[in-house]
């Protein structure tokens, strides 16, 4: 395995990303329906949080499971902001970092995507699917 190849080699650049002014029901809309599972959350090209579909089904399932999608876009951007459900500052690597760096930020952490970021400037995600990838094509 070539541990010391950039993170570039692995990481998704072309990414749908949110802004953190836009509503709640876009997030729902984005994750319905695709293989979408983090959405970086920017303002102005900057990284400032990011949105699993994990934490976006603690809100969205909970108090209003049984609505239609119409209904529960409404409900959702009543009752949140973005800001309100993303995880703010996420933990982030450089873009001059490796696989090996990415490997092990993701398997300390508990978590499954990591943003790619030059200086707060968002440039690429990494997720642990990536990482799988990469180890099965060294082999």
């Amino acid at each position: 395995m070539r541990k010391n190849d950039p993170i570039s080699h692995v990481m998704a650049k072309n990414l749908v990303t949110l802004d953190v002014h836009e509503p709640v029901s876009r997030a729902r809309q984005l994750f319905d329906g695709s293989s979408i599972h983090h959405l970086p959350v920017v303002q102005g090209g900057d990284l400032v949080g990011i949105l699993s579909w994990s934490d976006f089904l603690r809100i969205s399932f909970g108090e209003f499971g049984n609505q239609d999608g119409r209904g529960l876009d409404a409900l959702l951007d009543h009752t949140y902001k973005l800001a309100d459900v993303m995880q703010s500052n996420p933990i982030t690597m450089s873009s001059g970092g490796t696989v090996r760096d990415a490997a092990q930020i993701l398997s300390s952490n508990g978590f499954h995507s990591l943003p790619v970021v030059d200086g707060k400037k968002l440039v690429g995600l990494v997720t642990s699917t990536d990482l799988i990838r990469y180890l099965v094509d060294q082999y």
